[in-house]
């Protein structure tokens, strides 16, 4: 923060969104209403037409904010703070609703005064400046903003307090004001805050669609990678579609994760409007590539995936039992898709093992955030169904599905479809050992606390399990290829 001498007598006037905060309230507030009380969008383009203000207050009253979860800008606060302790005087004043702004005031107890649309006027821009200067009774106070419409606030003040500013916005600053003092930073790389949205790591999951060219020994054939390669390319572009609406819908109890609340979202340094904006892209293109490239029947199977995950970020995540079978589903609909997608027929064999094997990944999952939040003495998973109560019943069932899974694998090893693709079925056999050993270490991992809460970002990352998994390769290769047995 680079310093200049201020008089204390001089009021600071404080903006709220994207200032104080790191985030809008408004797309807040709107997120919220349409997260809690759905119906509500019928309402939406009426309340537009009478302006922004009435648009703002509308949705003020219907949502109750809870500025805890707020990402307040700890730098804006702390400064804030320090001139209050000088006795100067402190105004929140902003383009948000009064409703949601008296409500931020009374959480922080700084402000001495509150300037703030009514329901008639969006409070910005100038209007902001003719209200700042009425209450105030002169243009002789400092401004603390973040965007170009606090230009004509800080050209008739002289001094610009400038939040997070851009290189255009720090141009345009200097060009009305001499008295510059700039606060936090432009934040990290917006190329890669997106990509980090997009949760780019987690498309390792849709690698299942080219399970049944493997297993079907196929892995020769250019054209089917090719089609892989394209519906790996649909889903993943679809798949972070759902993880924008999923994070966008989970602002607040993201915020009281110790992990989640570092999201782009969540920590404000991506906007939500950014977010609204790209779903739709997102979701077109991937639909785009589908249906110029692929079968119709793999683009109605991302329509329910889209249709299954969103019914999961809006309700069903939140419903006990079945939250995991929904997740250990959508693995195994990958491999379904990926079947679609190839022209593969899919073995209830095949589906039976996913099933309870992802069943397995997704009680670890649960498990793991619940030993995360018992390590800060918290009860409830925020956001989801499970209670610490729940722990010992999760490391129960969790292995026990993982270890079905490997029974229906011993059950096929026996069957006569195996005899059609392998050589050698009883060197599949030597599989079961490698399995169990995985699967026990990673509940033997989320026991003792040190397992990521995604399993499959811990897979990733996990030396042993790539190991684990280069030996299953070497023996389906061995079983298919040479009759040793």
């Amino acid at each position: 923060m680079k310093d200049t001498v201020t008089d204390i007598k001089r009021p600071l006037c404080v903006d709220l969104d994207g200032s104080l905060l790191a985030t809008d309230m408004l797309w807040e507030t709107l997120l919220k209403l349409l997260r809690t009380k759905p119906w509500y969008v019928f309402y939406l383009p009426f309340w537009v037409l009478k302006g922004k203000a009435l648009f703002k207050r509308q949705i003020a009253r219907l949502v109750e904010i809870n500025p805890n979860c707020l990402p307040f800008r700890e730098d804006i606060v702390s400064y804030v703070n320090q001139e209050k302790a000088t006795g100067r005087q402190i105004i929140l004043t902003t383009a948000s609703d009064a409703l949601v702004a008296d409500k931020i005031a009374q959480h922080l107890n700084l402000f001495s005064a509150v300037l703030a649309s009514d329901g008639e006027t969006n409070l910005s821009g100038t209007k902001k400046l003719h209200a700042l200067t009425d209450h105030v009774g002169s243009t002789d106070f400092d401004y603390i903003g973040n965007g170009g419409v606090d230009l004509p606030i800080w050209k008739a003040t002289g001094s610009a307090f400038v939040v997070a500013p851009s290189q255009k916005l720090m141009k345009q600053a200097r060009q009305v004001s001499t008295n510059i003092k700039t606060f936090s930073d432009a934040g990290k790389n917006s190329f890669v805050v997106f990509f980090k949205a997009l949760r780019v790591h987690q498309w390792v999951k849709n690698i299942l669609i080219f399970v049944p060219l493997l297993l079907a020994h196929k892995v020769t054939s250019l054209q089917l990678w090719l089609q892989g390669l394209l519906a790996f390319c649909a889903f993943s572009l679809c798949a972070s579609s759902i993880y924008i609406i999923n994070d966008l819908m989970d602002l607040e109890s993201d915020r009281q994760h110790p992990k989640k609340r570092n999201r782009p979202f969540a920590a404000g340094t991506l906007p939500i409007q950014t977010g609204l904006f790209f779903v739709p892209f997102l979701l077109g293109l991937s639909f785009l590539i589908s249906v110029s490239f692929l079968p119709i029947l793999f683009t109605a199977a991302l329509g329910l995936y889209v249709g299954l995950t969103s019914a999961y970020s809006f309700y069903l995540k939140r419903v006990v039992i079945v939250d995991v079978l929904i997740l250990a589903g959508l693995y195994t609909f990958r491999i379904l898709s990926g079947g679609v997608a190839l022209n593969i027929d899919i073995t209830t064999w095949l589906l039976a093992f996913s099933m309870f094997f992802f069943l397995s990944l997704a009680f670890v999952k649960r498990y793991s955030e619940l030993r995360l939040i018992q390590n800060l003495e918290q009860n409830h998973n925020k956001g989801r169904g499970y209670s610490m109560v729940d722990k010992e019943v999760l490391r129960s069932v969790g292995p026990a599905s993982g270890y079905l899974s490997v029974l229906v694998l011993a059950l096929y090893i026996n069957s006569e479809e195996v005899v059609k693709l392998y050589k050698s079925p009883a060197t599949l056999w030597l599989i079961g050992p490698f399995l169990l050993y995985w699967i026990t270490r990673v509940w033997f991992l989320a026991h003792r606390g040190v397992m990521d809460d995604d399993p499959i970002v811990f897979t990733v990352r996990d030396p042993k399990s790539y190991f684990v998994g280069a030996i299953i390769l070497v023996i389906l290769i061995i079983a298919s290829k040479f009759p040793i047995f």
